[in-house]
């Protein structure tokens, strides 16, 4: 007997071309899934690398926080940037560009001389993951159209989870390969996992025949949107990373260039991201900040509460990576229970409280807190780890329109990359080396502000009760 991903049984080994047809490709499922971790576990395993890299270059947290930041600056803009790409061009070709870069990346970072070369290679590596994610929701929305099948639950679930349990590797192999090899091991991941997915996607995904009107669109790429998009971006986040009066001069451009970006994007006929569309779409939109504002709350403690378990609480990297494991593991169990239910609006509140509530006993960490109680907050984060992100993921794929799935799948990773930008910005100014459990608090109470706003928004949004009636009509 075997299961398809379209949730039906069928009988015997060998079915006929109807039959297959009407199944999901199951060859598609291996490149995704390894396409789709590698910015999770360049994520997390970085987390508990950044003491020991600070301590190799003589950095402070304020600048080895760069690391992150770089990484999701790059998808950040990366991410729409691809996905729209791919929307033109289909997913092979950008796929398979992006993931050699990773590779490359890899090998730079382990000979990086000093910090900053470190950060570049973190910024070539942001890039090459940027097709993973928005590419497998491109071929998932097409795979549906081709089996007549609007039933995307269970793969969804599969790169949900294949995302957590790396997110589970991570911090824990981290740990083991700083203590075996130094941090330049932690990069070593990414070889195999770069020629893994440049082989599997030329052998296994399918070549796109661009219509008259992709033909149209190859020709008229917004770059301009896409440069003001960056410029936007890249000067909120200069600001973020050292906030002071003498630098609102960053803020001011960041105002200026997104006025620009947004009167460019309304003033032409193949934009970058289509304003008009996206903002007569609310639904979509309180997607997006929801988001952010998770995003916001999960990496403020994936990367500040690692650096306080090592310098706060006197934990070796492998340590700390071995504590984050339960919060993982939970992750990965509430999404397998929970993934298939219908009830995406229930998921966020419950996700969202209980950040919210994760982060209040934060407060009551100190360098003798014991490992019981830190192994407890860790279980209770693995709670809303599971629940958003996967519920998020759903709400997109029925809120965006399916000509512009892989832009709107790379705007969700957009939003949440720049949660994770606010997030490394604020552990930058809020961990000082020499009162990190003080740091650890702040961090906490500021997470607690953006917790409960996204559970406000979350409670009033009405649209949340529609999402999935597709689904479940099938």
């Amino acid at each position: 007997m075997i299961l398809n991903f379209t949730g039906r049984k069928k009988e015997g080994r060998n079915m006929s071309k109807s039959d297959t047809h009407n199944v999901f490709n199951q060859k598609l499922i291996t490149p995704m899934v390894l396409g789709s971790i590698l910015n999770p576990i360049n994520s997390s395993i970085i987390s508990v690398a950044l003491i020991p890299i600070g301590q190799a270059f003589g950095a402070p947290p304020s600048q080895t926080a760069w690391l992150v930041s770089a990484l999701y600056l790059a998808t950040a803009i990366g991410q729409p940037v691809v996905g729209k790409l791919i929307d033109i061009f289909g997913p092979k070709l950008l796929f398979l560009i992006a993931t050699s870069l990773v590779g490359i990346s890899s090998f730079i970072a382990i000979f990086a001389p000093n910090l900053w070369w470190l950060v570049a290679a973190r910024v070539l590596l942001g890039l090459g993951t940027c097709a993973g994610y928005p590419a497998s929701m491109y071929l998932i929305r097409s795979e549906a159209e081709r089996t007549g099948h609007d039933s995307p639950t269970s793969v969804l679930i599969i790169l949900a989870i294949a995302s957590q349990t790396i997110a589970v590797i991570g911090p824990t192999l981290g740990g083991l390969l700083i203590e075996i090899g130094g941090w330049q091991s932690t990069f070593l991941v990414n070889i195999p996992l770069s020629l893994a997915c440049v082989i599997l996607g030329y052998f296994r995904f399918p070549k796109t025949s661009l219509s008259n009107d992709g033909e149209k669109k190859r020709f008229s790429i917004d770059f301009t949107g896409i440069i003001l998009f960056g410029i936007t971006l890249i000067s909120a986040l200069l600001f973020l990373m050292n906030p002071s009066f003498h630098k609102l001069y960053l803020v001011i451009i960041a105002i200026i260039a997104g006025i620009i970006f947004a009167i460019t994007e309304l003033n032409i006929k193949v934009p970058f991201i289509d304003i008009r569309i996206l903002g007569g779409n609310t639904p979509l939109l309180l997607t997006y900040a929801r988001s952010l504002l998770s995003a916001t709350v999960s990496y403020c403690f994936l990367y500040g509460f690692s650096q306080w378990l090592e310098k706060g609480r006197g934990l070796s990297p492998s340590h700390a990576g071995l504590l984050l494991l339960p919060m993982f593991l939970t992750s990965i169990i509430v999404s397998r229970m929970t993934g298939k239910s219908p009830a995406i609006h229930l998921k966020l509140v419950v996700g969202s409280i209980i950040q919210f509530i994760t982060m209040i006993l934060l407060l009551f960490t100190d360098h003798t807190s014991s490992l019981v109680f830190l192994v407890t907050i860790a279980i209770l984060l693995g709670f809303p780890q599971g629940l958003l992100s996967l519920a998020n993921q759903n709400a997109v794929y029925f809120q965006a329109l399916p000509s512009q799935m892989g832009a709107s799948a790379g705007l969700l990773r957009t939003f949440m990359y720049m949660g994770a930008m606010l997030a490394s910005s604020a552990n930058g100014l809020f961990l000082k080396s020499d009162a990190i459990t003080v740091g650890i608090h702040e961090v906490a109470i500021f997470s607690s502000v953006i917790g409960i706003i996204l559970i406000m928004i979350t409670l009033f949004d009405r649209s949340l009760s529609k999402v999935g009636v597709r689904e479940k009509s099938n």
